[in-house]
């Protein structure tokens, strides 16, 4: 099988490069103006929207997972549209470039997050659940209503809603853990809003079986069925490491140092349970949040070839 992949130097992307090829199949992602192309690879300018379409003929799996990060800087006007760009614009350029090619590709997997849902307090959202209404779910609405146009070409489309990923390798755990080792570890506000998570191994096997599996369409929730509340999670990650839990962070105080971020990102309640990757036989291998932060933190958690 011949996959392409934008996004292909991130976290995700590396990761489910990775293991594609292991699986045997011919990987290519797609290299901006200026960058090192290797055969395989497709040059392309989402800036310009020019994509080189020669070089995406013949991909039998076209995979999105391209996306400024939401946490880095505070959410100004500026930042706001380099989310927008590097998500709405983007995938526009790439998915108009789908429907020109001669030779479809069967599946088309984009990112998107459970951002999508706002902050729903207890409620539990699965994939029919509504849009919620701040920056993050408008965002993550639109983005997902560019990726979808790729059904309209005749191409199946798969949209993976991310819940908060977890590795050893950098991304949200990374930044959660250094204030924990520093001795100033704590729930975030009152601690009660849901967090939602994945490992990153469940992240790659997901993308594996959603491009086997053709009855897979539409948003996929992509979050391991066990969410837990903020404070819970802090007291887990706080025995895993051996470090207390004692400095709470209120929630004023976030929202002074992190402006709008604090209520979108943090203070968000997202209770999100993967209902279509359980009704198709989906299984996760860390459904446990203690299980997988002490593997990830002991280095145990690797991405399975």
């Amino acid at each position: 099988m011949k996959v392409l992949i934008s996004g292909a130097s991130g976290l995700v992307g590396t990761s489910v490069a990775d293991a594609l090829r292991k699986d045997g199949h011919a990987v290519g992602k797609f290299v901006r103006t200026g960058g090192t192309a290797r055969d395989g690879d497709a040059r392309w300018d989402p800036a310009s929207g020019t994509v080189d379409l020669a070089a995406m003929e013949g991909a039998d799996a076209v995979i999105c997972l391209s996306g400024a990060s939401v946490g880095e800087g505070r959410w100004t006007p500026e930042r706001k549209k380099v989310l927008r760009s590097s998500r709405v614009d983007l995938t526009r350029v790439l998915v108009d470039s789908l429907g020109r090619l001669k030779q479809k590709p069967r599946v088309f997997i984009a990112a998107s997050a459970i951002g999508y849902y706002g902050n729903r307090g207890d409620e539990i959202l699965t994939e029919s659940s509504t849009a919620g209404n701040n920056f993050i779910a408008q965002l993550a609405r639109d983005w997902e209503a560019e990726s979808m146009r790729a059904e309209g070409a005749g191409i199946r489309t798969v949209i993976l809603r991310f819940a908060v990923i977890l590795s050893a390798k950098g991304g949200a755990l990374g930044r959660m853990i250094l204030p924990f080792k520093l001795g100033a570890g704590g729930r975030l506000g009152s601690g009660k809003q849901w967090m939602s998570w994945v490992a990153l191994e469940d992240v790659v096997e997901t993308v594996r079986a959603v491009i086997a599996d053709e009855r897979m369409r539409g948003p996929v929730n992509v979050a391991a069925p066990g969410p837990v509340q903020n404070a819970e999670f802090t007291r887990v990650l706080a025995k895993v490491l051996h470090r207390p839990a004692i400095l709470p962070a209120p929630a004023l105080a976030l929202r002074i140092a992190l402006g709008e971020m604090a209520d979108g990102l943090l203070l968000s309640s997202q209770r999100v349970i993967p209902e279509k990757l359980r009704a198709a036989g989906h299984r996760f291998r860390y459904e446990n949040l203690e299980t997988a932060l002490r593997e990830i933190v002991a280095g145990k958690s690797v991405v399975s070839a």
